[in-house]
């Protein structure tokens, strides 16, 4: 398969049998496989083994390539996150970590279980009247068990980004993307000095997160898997690609999954009532919530322009979602500045 982002290696057939092997022992072949689509960090194939199950293969970037500072590290940190959820939070469904290892030649690769379904993204491109409402309410109460495991810091793990408290965390993970910007050459629409002016005025809502609760972050249609019930409904299945954890503000989960859109402005939305049914506390999104949810949003929208070059992309080659990104960070600056 030819690598579709820069950090993604091209894999063949022959190199997940070797993978195969190198996982399970030299007795576990592979009858057959292929690439998953739809990510831009890892590469990612299906298997099915001789003995029946189907796994997915993960590649981690290999050693040398060139990624962003919270990227360092992400294939050991979904091995960890996974078997958190599975001990602390096991109403969640993620998948089960199969094998977690490293090789000279491939570096490092995670194998888990192969879950049913298929993402919401997926389901939606393929087209008809499918009504995803139960699988959101689906995801909202999913969250709000996995937000009730609670961390000793705020931040990444793994020696990344983070911070005894949610405002110094926040703050790191923004000013590594910044850094990031600079080494990658992303013209922002946002200095340095006005983002951390914004910071600065907006402290105290920051402040207001206390506890460090677990965070997914990535839960935007394409890492949602779901499939029909009995009655045809369809229903959550699978939460994936949970490389990209952290500790935090359980608000911060509520942004991928209504990507470019505005959670509070539909309270009736299914993912939140799905939320609120499951969550121990009320969700109040008030004033001071929706002044972090736009530092949310706006975190994201900076993540996913600063990335373009380390995925190919610049803002000459893909100038509509260049644009579209800084139309949408200049929305949530706007609406801090005059917040």
């Amino acid at each position: 398969m030819t690598a579709v982002s820069p950090t993604q290696q091209s894999l063949t057939s022959a190199d997940v049998a070797y993978l195969v092997g190198a996982s399970f022992g030299p007795g576990a072949g592979v009858r057959d496989a292929g690439p998953l689509t739809g990510g831009g960090y890892a590469t990612v194939w299906w298997a099915l083994l001789d003995d029946g199950r189907r796994v997915v293969l993960k590649l981690a970037p290999s050693a040398e390539t060139p990624l962003l500072r919270y990227e360092r590290g992400l294939c050991a940190a979904e091995d960890r996150y996974f078997r958190l959820v599975a001990e602390r939070a096991p109403q969640v469904p993620v998948p089960a970590v199969l094998w977690h290892g490293t090789d000279p030649a491939y570096g490092e690769w995670l194998v888990t279980e192969l879950l049913p379904g298929r993402s919401l993204f997926d389901l939606a491109e393929a087209g008809g009247a499918v009504d995803d409402g139960p699988a959101r309410y689906d995801l909202g109460v999913a969250l709000a068990a996995l937000h009730q495991v609670t961390g000793d810091r705020f931040g990444y793990d793994g020696g990344r980004a983070s911070g005894a408290t949610w405002r110094a965390a926040f703050t790191a993970m923004l000013d590594e993307l910044l850094a990031d910007a600079a080494d990658w050459d992303v013209r922002l629409p946002v200095t340095p000095q006005r983002l951390h002016e914004l910071l600065g005025r907006h402290a105290d809502v920051l402040d207001e997160v206390r506890r460090p609760a677990l965070l997914h972050f990535d839960c935007w249609d394409g890492n949602v898997l779901a499939a029909p019930d009995g009655d045809g409904r369809l229903r959550l299945c699978g939460l994936v690609d949970g490389e990209r954890f952290l500790y935090g503000d359980p608000l911060l989960d509520l942004v991928s999954p209504r990507l470019f859109q505005r959670v509070e402005d539909d309270p009736e939305h299914p993912l939140l009532r799905g939320y609120q049914a499951a969550a121990p506390r009320p969700l109040v999104l008030d004033a001071s919530a929706r002044r972090r949810l736009a530092f949310y949003r706006l975190h994201l929208y900076l993540l996913m322009t600063v990335e373009m070059p380390s995925r190919g992309m610049t803002a000459q080659s893909h100038p509509g979602r260049y644009a579209q990104l800084a139309a949408l960070l200049d929305e949530e600056i706007a609406a801090l500045a005059s917040g």
